[in-house]
């Protein structure tokens, strides 16, 4: 009976049963952590990952992902248009963009023209777990893994202070614009 009695307590005491209600809550905020900790690792691996298939694309004017084969100062607007479909907005002037929203899976894109050919492309990165993407590129992490860049400055956009962290790769400028050193806004890609 006594043996019977002790798994019973054991089997109590395991689903939290038997413990005190801040014993059981104390538990449960450990795994929580653990568990919160170990996703913002793999948040921020995915990140990185995120971060590094700008690299090698960069070189000859592209950006990866859905836009992967546009090339700036080559494809055209009719080209885009082919690959990612129409815009959600159309630029209203010579000079603006046609925009392209972040939907589930498929990242936000901005697209810009110079007598029909590409000028710049630039990267919104999802809105979806943005922390696994755009969101999650700190200036830590570009600095550490990508080394000095090129150039480094200071720009206003109307009443917000970004700062615009650029490396050349080949004959392109890839701009990272940060609103602060944990928040990047969006990835530029032009002719240098």
């Amino acid at each position: 009976m006594m043996k019977h009695a002790s798994k019973m307590v054991l089997i109590m005491t395991l689903s939290g049963l038997l413990l005190a209600p801040g014993i059981t809550a104390h538990a449960e905020a450990h795994i929580a952590k653990k568990s919160i900790r170990q996703m913002n690792t793999e948040d921020a691996a995915q990140a990185l990952r995120t971060l590094n298939s700008f690299y090698k694309p960069a070189l000859t004017g592209q950006f990866p992902g859905s836009v992967n084969g546009l090339k700036v100062g080559v494809s055209t607007r009719k080209d885009v248009i082919n690959k990612i479909g129409q815009p959600d907005k159309t630029r209203t002037n010579a000079d603006g963009f046609d925009l392209y929203h972040a939907e589930m899976g498929h990242p936000g894109y901005a697209v810009a023209y110079k007598l029909n050919k590409v000028r710049e492309i630039r990267y919104f990165g999802t809105n979806i777990e943005r922390q696994t993407n755009i969101g999650g590129i700190t200036k830590r992490m570009l600095l550490t893994r990508w080394g000095k860049p090129s150039k480094s400055v200071v720009i206003r956009n109307g009443s917000l202070v970004q700062q615009k962290i650029v490396y050349k790769r080949g004959k392109y400028n890839l701009a990272f614009i940060f609103n602060s050193s944990t928040n990047l806004d969006h990835i530029n890609l032009l002719k240098r």
